[in-house]
Formats: C-alpha cells, structure tokens, sequence
C-alpha cells in the first residue's frame, strides 16, 4: 500500500486519518484551535456540547471540560506553569485555565463588548501568546484592529494597532505568536500576511506570500519554525482559484517558503485537502495538528452543496524523518 507524502523537503508528512477517538455518540463542531502540552496531549477547542476536548497523542479520548464556561471558542495557546490561555470571540473574554479547566484568570467582560472598533479591549478577541519574560498578549479581533499587552498577573500594559492597511494597521488581527527573542508575529488576515513587531508593538518587517493567514504556531528554540493554516477564497470574483488555500504553509522565522500542505484544487474532504484551517499546533516529534471550522467554510466554498453529516474538522500528519531532517547539526 502506498503512503501519500505530503509536503516537500525536510517537512514532509504522511496523514494520520481517522486520528481522534471520540466517546460513542459524540461528534466534534468546528474545531477552532488546537493546543500541545508538554507530554504531548492535544487540547481541541470546537464548538460543539463539550468544548474542550483532550487526546492523548495517539488519538485516545482522556477527558473534557468547559461545558459551563464558554460560548464561541476561538483560540488557545499553551501558558507557563502548564496552564492554558482560551479566548473566547463570542463573550469577549480571555481566560486562563489549569489543564483539567479550572479558572484561574478573566480578562474582558463576558458577553459585554467594548466599542465597535474603539481599541479598548476586547471586542471579539482572537487570540493570545506569551513572551519569553511571561507576559502576554491578545489579538483584538473581529470587532477592533488591535493587538493587546500584558503582565503575567493579567495587568495591562500597552495596546497597539488601528484598523488599515498599512505597517501597523489590521484588517482583522486573527491569531499571533512569539519567538524567544520577544518578536511578535501576528495573523493579519483580511490584510494577507503576518506582521512582525518588537514587544512594545513597533513595527519591524511583513510576509506577504500568503492568503488569508488564519491558523498559526511556532516551534520553540532558534531559528524556530511557523506554521500557518491559510483559508481559501470565499468572493466570487476569486472562488476557486487554484494555489491560494485553503492549505498549510511552513515558513521559516524570516518568512521564506519552506513547504506546503494541500492539494490542488484544494478545497474538499479528500486526503490533504482542508475546508478553512482555523488553529494549528505541532507535538514534540513534529506531528502537526490542524483545526478546521468546516461547518462555517462549507456555505461560501460549496453554496449549492449541502453540508455532509460529520464534517471532518480535524487532521493530523505524521512527521516523516528524512535525509535532511534526520541528520545532525553541524558543529
């Protein structure tokens, strides 16, 4: 039997169909994000009945929570302290949880918004990433164009951005990043392309070969790693147009090209294909997982289709060692 690679050079992949064993009669909505922790569990955040979802790495169902505490899950990242940072677009908040969900932190006021693009948080916030030195920060969002600082102890600092097109500006800040020297790379994604920032939100460089950057993460270390779910056209004037998503990128730390994942044309459900790739995460092996809002993409990608019953909204590919990727680093 032959296996499909996916990928190219030393990120190549095989997938992991089927992967995520869920309990009978359960069926996961749209997953919106998807978490690692440091033993390789992966926390899928969707919305459906039990909202967080935990695997272990190879697929077996451990548990679930946040029944009572969310209502449109958006974005998670994985904290300090094995804790995980949730937002929560649908009640404008931002919270912090243990990994069993217990609340530790609020930010925002639920199901209170601020201001349609006003700046002040938050309004349908995106997402959040820590700095080396704990801090952290929340995209701001659906309804404002502004990236959010602040202290470990949820105290803000600083905010930046207005609605634009120009270095600065946002035209929907979707999801963001760190690296371990403090840059800031944040999902542009109405804009096409990540803007990168130092810490205090000054404006230092922008990756533009990309389409509507959705889903995004980057691995630890130097010279780390993103990976970016991109979703595909949704106007008429573009629908279906080849070689611009829905796909997976994989760009290194100063934007170059280094592999993509998604056929063409690649919009469906078949073997390396995606729908609207909303959350991305990667395990210690370099196993990626992708999040998709299916039920959500489905209506713009296939108005006169009906939506199928159990849309897959979640894959993961294997990471094949190569040549490349399997030797050791020169000294």
């Amino acid at each position: 039997m032959t296996t499909t690679i996916f990928g190219s050079g030393e990120h190549q992949y095989r997938l992991d169909e089927g992967w995520g064993r869920l309990p009978d009669g359960w069926m996961l909505g749209d997953v919106a994000a998807v978490g690692v922790d440091g033993k390789d569990n992966v926390y899928v955040f969707h919305r459906g009945e039990h909202p967080m979802i935990v695997f272990d790495r190879d697929g077996n169902f451990l548990r679930s929570w946040g029944e009572d505490i969310f209502n449109r899950p958006h974005g998670i990242s994985m904290g300090p302290d094995d804790t995980i940072f949730c937002t929560d677009d649908g009640d404008h908040t931002m919270r912090q949880l243990t990994l069993d969900g217990k609340v530790l932190m609020t930010l925002g006021y639920p199901g209170k918004p601020s201001a349609y693009q006003s700046g002040q948080p938050f309004n349908r916030c995106t997402h959040t990433a820590h700095a080396p030195n704990g801090d952290f920060y929340v995209s701001d969002g659906y309804g404002n164009a502004r990236v959010h600082k602040y202290a470990p102890d949820g105290r803000h600092i600083l905010s930046w951005g207005e609605p634009g097109t120009d270095p600065g500006q946002f035209n929907l800040p979707h999801n963001l990043v760190c690296d371990e020297d403090g840059y800031v790379y944040v999902a542009d994604r109405e804009n096409h392309r990540i803007q990168v920032f130092d810490g205090n939100g000054k404006y230092v460089a922008q990756w533009n070969n990309l389409h509507r950057p959705s889903g995004l993460y980057m691995t630890r270390g130097k010279c780390p790693i993103c990976f970016i779910g991109e979703i595909g056209p949704y106007l008429r004037a573009n629908f279906g147009w080849p070689n611009v998503g829905p796909r997976v990128s994989i760009l290194s730390y100063e934007g170059t090209l280094l592999a993509r994942i998604g056929t063409v044309p690649s919009a469906g459900t078949g073997p390396g294909q995606f729908i609207s790739p909303h959350g991305i995460a990667a395990d210690s092996r370099g196993d990626i997982y992708v999040g998709e809002v299916s039920y959500t993409g489905w209506p713009s990608l296939f108005p006169n289709e009906p939506i199928p019953e159990g849309l897959r909204c979640l894959q993961k590919f294997v990471k094949i060692e190569t040549p490349q990727s399997a030797a050791p680093e020169e000294k």
